[in-house]
């Protein structure tokens, strides 16, 4: 430990873990993206609220920037330490801390895995509704940062819906605890909303009371093939207006085929070129409805094959080709997209979409998937082997100002639910007004003074 500043800092909090090794750095350093090589100051593994405290103002004191640090499972590079910053990984903070039966909350500090947090919830009868693939290896803290989302939004909400605290070290070393799981509170602002997909930027999420509800009753998952890209959506209509859906989400046959590639089973004997999985509960109506539905789309071909889980293994196997995707195609570190608009601007997206891509990418292979009734589709573009890394991504940024250009055109988002982190940042203008924009930075200044709470991510 030959820095200065990290033997003041060790001198200042012995108990602190702090970690230099090279693996270590190149670990910790990166997210998903895979996009900047990782060059962090050194990682710091605080085991209490005090200890990040301290830690922060320590920052303060030396002039160190900070990368807080989750799961680091994020797709748009905001968890990444290229500059020197001290990585901040809660992943000693992983305790539940507090279940409230009469409440229905669940109090964990910020490192706990969203499974964890899921399966706690399960043990004492209810949910915690907040799903997604990285389920194992996400942490609390960097699902609020982000505000994800997952595939039951469309039954439930993004996680935003589901915070009703939180405990946060701010810029300047300062803990505030923000909603106080209250369920009316008028007095002032909700700074807690404020700390939601932040990103880090604003302050350190240390703790975090969920919301917890009635388990999910017991459910059918169906499997459908589409003929054409145009059924999509007027399938969706069809299945929502009949039920109550769990999840309604969209895969092309490319990613299917990667899907398969990777070890899933094949659904049906004959290739589709688009497929839909949803989710709805298993009550004798809500089969006869969907029967029903499914009937209707196969009547006006818009459903070319189908088959419903008959078991929770197949249900399993079935919710495997979507979940997945994300997993068979890490290999390639793909270029990511993860857009949004309105549910009603989605056909009319699509189709710009679609022409867009088809037209600015016929040298690349192009894997669909997302979340349609909800409005969030994400995007892969795989680099060709014969292509440099640095060229493929110029290239994909150059279709992606078009992209962000069709987003301000149907009023969508740049970011539905991986944040903005380092890689969508040129897009922001896109989505949010310069006033915008501006009032983000003045809020910034007032929570991190010195402005070393993850900076240069989401604006500079």
């Amino acid at each position: 430990m030959t820095d200065p500043r990290l033997a003041s800092l060790n001198a200042a909090l012995p108990a602190l873990r702090l970690l230099t090794d090279p693996a270590d750095l190149q670990h910790y350093g990166r997210d998903w993206t895979r996009r900047w090589a990782p060059a962090p100051l050194a990682i710091a593994l605080p085991s209490s609220v005090d200890e990040v405290q301290a830690v922060v103002r320590w920052a303060n004191a030396q002039g160190v920037a900070i990368v807080p640090s989750g799961g680091r499972t994020g797709l748009s590079g905001g968890a990444v330490a290229a500059k020197g910053e001290l990585v901040i990984s809660l992943e000693r903070m992983h305790k539940v801390l507090a279940f409230d039966a009469v409440d229905r909350t669940l109090t964990v500090q910020a490192g706990i895995a969203l499974q964890t947090a899921q399966d706690a919830a399960r043990d004492h009868g209810l949910q915690y509704p907040v799903d997604f693939a990285s389920r194992g290896s996400c942490s609390i803290g960097g699902t609020i940062a982000t505000n994800a989302g997952g595939i039951r939004v469309v039954r439930y909400g993004n996680t935003r819906e589901w915070v009703a605290g939180l405990k946060v070290v701010t810029g300047s070393g300062e803990l505030v605890e923000l909603g106080r799981a209250l369920v009316k509170n008028s007095s002032g602002y909700d700074l807690r909303h404020l700390m939601i997909a932040s990103e880090g930027t604003l302050g350190i999420i240390v703790e975090a009371t969920l919301k917890l509800t009635d388990p999910p009753p017991p459910s059918n998952v169906m499997l459908l093939a589409l003929p054409s890209f145009d059924a999509l959506m007027q399938v969706f209509a069809a299945f929502r207006a009949r039920l109550q859906l769990q999840a309604f989400e969209f895969l092309t046959d490319v990613a299917l085929k990667h899907v398969l590639a990777h070890g899933a089973q094949p659904p049906f004997a004959e290739t589709h070129p688009y497929y839909v999985v949803t989710e709805f509960a298993s009550d004798a109506a809500n089969e006869s409805e969907a029967l029903a539905a499914f009937e209707q789309c196969m009547e006006q071909g818009l459903v070319s094959d189908g088959v419903i889980s008959a078991s929770d293994t197949q249900a399993a196997q079935l919710w495997r080709l979507r979940e997945g995707i994300t997993e068979s195609l890490a290999k390639y570190v793909p270029y990511k997209n993860d857009v949004s608009v309105r549910i009603s601007a989605m056909p009319a997206f699509l189709q710009a979409t679609q022409a867009l891509l088809g037209k600015q990418y016929p040298q690349f292979e192009v894997v669909w998937f997302g979340h349609i009734g909800d409005g969030n589709l994400h995007i892969n573009i795989l680099k060709p082997d014969a292509m440099s890394q640095a060229d493929f991504v110029a290239d994909c940024e150059r279709v992606t100002k078009l992209l962000a250009k069709v987003l301000e055109a149907h009023g969508g988002s740049i970011s539905a639910e991986h944040g903005i982190g380092l890689v969508k940042k040129p897009y922001l203008g896109c989505t949010r007004s310069a006033a915008e924009i501006a009032l983000m930075r003045g809020i910034k200044a007032v929570l991190d003074p010195n402005g070393i709470l993850n900076p240069g991510k989401v604006f500079d």
